[in-house]
């Protein structure tokens, strides 16, 4: 019996093995105080059977546990390659992004090489527009507010903002101030 002092059997299944224990133990004092050799040989079988029956018990927990375990490894693995796959789709996705911000960086390089459609710098008036008009169109300030400052550079052309004649040529000034910008507001809102 001290073949069989196992831990892992007294862990598992502490009361059944102390019984085992004792079964054996009386068995033994049988044998040994009384000389009862037919009695103790009754223990001793009991004690046989009782280890047989622990044994299949024992091995019967460890395949539990050994399942359960393999369980737990197999949901890990689960758990880890759809980590993977997630982390491959980030990257991916992420490769994906970097790949459209480069195009798009050479689309806009790409723009910035090609020529700009040029701001013109003088404008002939046509029949019956007028400064505000000219001011709006895209190609001069696109912002009707803002003929006061074409008046201003054309005072030698123009005597009354009101009246322009068709065929005349405006300098269109473009290094205005801010300053000027809103002061122009300003006095076209007046008007």
């Amino acid at each position: 019996m001290e073949g069989f002092a196992d831990s892992e059997t007294s862990e598992l299944f502490p009361r059944e093995y102390r019984s085992l224990l004792e079964t054996f133990e009386h068995g033994e004092a049988l044998y040994k105080v009384r000389k009862d050799d037919a009695g103790a040989d009754v223990y001793f079988r009991l004690a046989f059977q009782k280890a047989s029956v622990l044994e299949a018990a024992v091995l019967l927990e460890k395949k539990r546990r050994f399942l359960e375990q393999q369980e737990q490894i197999a949901e890990l693995s689960a758990k880890a390659e759809q980590e993977l796959l997630m982390r491959a789709a980030a990257e991916a996705e992420m490769r994906l992004v970097a790949q459209q911000l480069s195009e798009s960086k050479r689309v806009t390089h790409k723009k910035n090489r090609e020529p700009q459609p040029s701001l013109t710098t003088t404008y002939t008036v046509r029949p019956s527009e007028t400064l505000p008009q000219i001011s709006a169109r895209k190609e001069i300030y696109n912002d009707s507010t803002l003929w006061p400052i074409i008046y201003r550079s054309n005072r030698d052309q123009i005597r009354n903002p009101k009246r322009l004649w068709p065929g005349q040529v405006l300098v269109i000034p473009r290094n205005f101030s801010r300053d000027e910008a809103v002061d122009a507001r300003r006095f076209s809102s007046k008007k």
